[in-house]
């Protein structure tokens, strides 16, 4: 079956990072400490066929490991434990969602590839493995089904589903998986209603 990658990751921060750009003194670079990622089936009844979810030890430009501060755990509910627990390197989750993808594009809402693989390998000093092309940004699939500019500026990924009216199991904001599920059930939503067309995830 012809599918697509719905995904989304998790990258560090502490209070007040996204306001000051990451910008701050005592601002981690923003490297991934989770992904996760949806496979949507684009035929016959667009079924979500399997998901994935990986932590990611979070590795700062010296090669040390960066401590999970208590407002990301807030946040994310990624606690130093789950990391220490579960968490992969960075090459090993890339690799691992890589192949989850079995080749086909990834779509995220917004650019989370720009985290996931072009600041956390170039912090951690390794060759992207996963090329620029395989990613685009699901924002162009909901404006192709209508979504106005002015709901997509305020509807984050884990409102998406919600936005749409769409009945889901609970799913917990800032969490890579949960979000990704959110935006992925919007999309099959869009897609059984004849609002979004398969071949649109052909388009670049």
């Amino acid at each position: 079956m012809k599918t697509a990658i719905v995904f989304d990751c998790e990258f560090l921060c502490v209070q007040g990072s996204q306001s000051r750009f990451w910008c701050a003194a005592h601002d981690p670079d923003p490297v991934i400490a989770q992904i996760g990622a949806v496979k949507l089936g684009l035929e016959d009844d667009f079924p979500l066929l399997d998901t994935y979810r990986a932590y990611v030890q979070p590795i700062d430009r010296f090669g040390n490991t960066y401590a999970i501060d208590p407002f990301f755990t807030k946040l994310t509910g990624i606690t130093e434990e789950t990391i220490q627990a579960e968490g992969v390197p960075l090459q090993e989750a890339l690799a691992g969602v890589d192949r989850f993808s079995d080749g086909t594009r990834f779509w995220s809402w917004g650019k989370d590839e720009l985290n996931m693989v072009a600041i956390s390998c170039y912090v951690a000093g390794i060759q992207p493995s996963i090329p620029a092309y395989r990613f685009d940004n699901a924002v162009k699939l909901v404006i192709a089904a209508g979504m106005s500019i002015e709901d997509i500026a305020k509807t984050p990924s884990n409102k998406l589903a919600d936005y749409y009216g769409v009945e889901h199991p609970p799913l917990q904001g800032h969490d890579a998986l949960d979000d990704a599920l959110s935006v992925a059930y919007a999309l099959q939503h869009l897609l059984k209603a004849g609002m979004l067309q398969p071949d649109a995830f052909d388009r670049t």
